[in-house]
């Protein structure tokens, strides 16, 4: 019999990693704790109008190979689906405007092409571009270096909204290591960063050439990813428990077999898991929690790393009243004073949306927004009722045109979803890596290291798989 593993978190990170220690050792007995009631953690799903759309991420990098090759293991590659259209709009100044073309997350690398966006004095601004002394093994936010080099203008109408969808967070706050490597070099060796950009744009394609998409997707929803994966390990033997939440992880001692003891459940009548080999798929502060016995240092920086909450209202609007809706959607910078960051026009995005919601018998129109930024969440006490008003009524001023009252509504609450990537995060993700790999056959994954995306959650879960394998095979 292989060894005994226990993850601990079932989120797409924690699944990945069980899934990549099966990969590994076909032998293994491996059990996932999840203290929620349902698997996925992000990666969830609801009904809305009769219809099952993802409630929180909805869509992949297809770029990164970690999403697409998991679908491919998991015989779902003939459903994957990409945008109709990824064409969004940026509200600013009162109206829409075409997100740019030829930008990196925003940062142009072509600023004479952002009128009318950007007023004439704002585009000479980024044109006009300062020498800088260069800065050797330092990060920076985003945000103050764009600004420093293209001014404020760029940073607040184009990155703010491009990485508060990512992060929730704000571009001054964000580390350019961690959520922009391609431009560091750019900040490090003072180089330019109209060229930095420039060089790190995908190449043109031949003229009846397609370029391959962005984002993918599936048919009926990413979540569903979730369930092909839980239904795959409990075909290999895994054991899934809902609602079990772990509270100390420790090491056993030698004499006793060594491996670790994990106490789950309420503290006068606790329940002990041991296993030779755990995974930590939480994430920061319950993770610096388990750790805090077993890799301490680890867990102080942990404990360091702060959360944003956000949610996303899915509204079910009836097709004859529902405003005309242009492109995949909006976003929305935080300088514009609104509470909606940022809205998906679901049907014109994605094919089976629209076609389950024609398949209705009043023509049904979905459109999701997001709500709540870093440290900006007081919008989020608000009651479901009233987070769906504040929708429609920002919804109808992006668009110009009213929105009537839903057939049907959805709120899902995203409390401390997502991790922020402060100024130095890959320093101190290296620290949390170091200190956890200290310990043989302990391993961390989530979205708290190295990105937040679903192709990166896959990859650190398959690389705390891997950790705590090597572990087995030093064994």
């Amino acid at each position: 019999m292989g060894h005994t593993y226990l993850v601990i978190g079932g989120g797409i990170s924690g699944l990945s990693a069980a899934w990549a220690v099966f990969q590994t050792d076909p032998t293994a007995s491996v059990t996932v704790l999840e203290g929620s009631p349902a698997l996925g953690g992000k990666i969830s799903s609801a009904l809305v109008g009769g219809v099952a759309l993802d409630t929180g991420a909805e869509s992949l990098l297809a770029r990164r190979p970690e999403g697409l090759q998991l679908i491919d293991e998991l015989h779902l590659s003939d459903e994957v689906v990409h945008p109709q259209t990824s064409q969004a709009s940026l509200w600013s100044r009162g109206t829409l405007h075409a997100m740019p073309g030829g930008t990196v997350m925003g940062i142009p690398g072509n600023p004479s092409a952002l009128s009318p966006l950007l007023t004439e004095p704002e585009i000479a601004r980024a044109l006009d571009e300062p020498d800088v002394d260069a800065a050797p093994g330092e990060d920076i936010s985003v945000g103050d270096f764009v600004a420093s080099r293209m001014g404020d203008a760029v940073v607040d109408r184009l990155i703010e909204p491009l990485l508060g969808g990512v992060y929730a967070g704000h571009a001054r706050e964000i580390s350019l290591a961690a959520a922009l490597p391609t431009m560091l070099p750019a900040y490090q060796d003072g180089t330019s960063v109209l060229q930095a950009v420039r060089a790190a744009l995908p190449a043109p394609v031949p003229k009846d050439a397609v370029r391959p998409p962005v984002f993918a997707g599936l048919e009926g929803g990413v979540h569903r990813i979730i369930t092909a994966l839980a239904d795959a390990l409990r075909d290999q033997g895994s054991v899934i428990h809902l609602g079990v939440t772990a509270r100390e992880v420790s090491r056993r001692p030698a004499e006793s077999g060594g491996g670790f003891e994990v106490v789950t459940g309420p503290r006068p009548t606790p329940t002990l898991w041991r296993a030779d080999r755990v995974i930590v798929a939480t994430p920061p502060a319950p993770t610096a929690r388990l750790l805090r016995g077993v890799a301490p240092v680890a867990a102080d920086v942990l404990a360091g790393i702060e959360m944003a909450s956000m949610a996303i209202v899915t509204l079910a609007l009836p097709g004859d009243g529902a405003p005309t809706l242009r492109g995949s959607g909006v976003l929305v910078p935080p300088l514009e004073g609104r509470r909606v960051k940022a809205s998906t026009f679901s049907g014109n995005k994605w094919r089976w949306v629209r076609g389950r919601g024609e398949a209705s018998e009043a023509r049904t129109v979905f459109v999701r927004a997001s709500i709540g930024r870093h440290r900006e969440e007081s919008d989020l006490q608000r009651s479901d009722d009233e987070l769906v008003k504040i929708v429609r009524a920002d919804l109808a001023g992006l668009v110009g045109q009213s929105v009537p009252a839903p057939l049907d509504a959805h709120v899902q609450r995203w409390g401390g979803a997502l991790p922020q990537y402060a100024v130095g995060h890959l320093e101190r993700a290296a620290v949390i890596h170091r200190e956890v790999s200290a310990v043989p056959g302990l391993a961390v994954c989530g979205a708290a290291y190295h990105g937040v995306g679903i192709p990166a959650c896959i990859a650190s879960g398959r690389s705390a798989a891997a950790q705590v394998c090597r572990a087995q095979w030093a064994a």
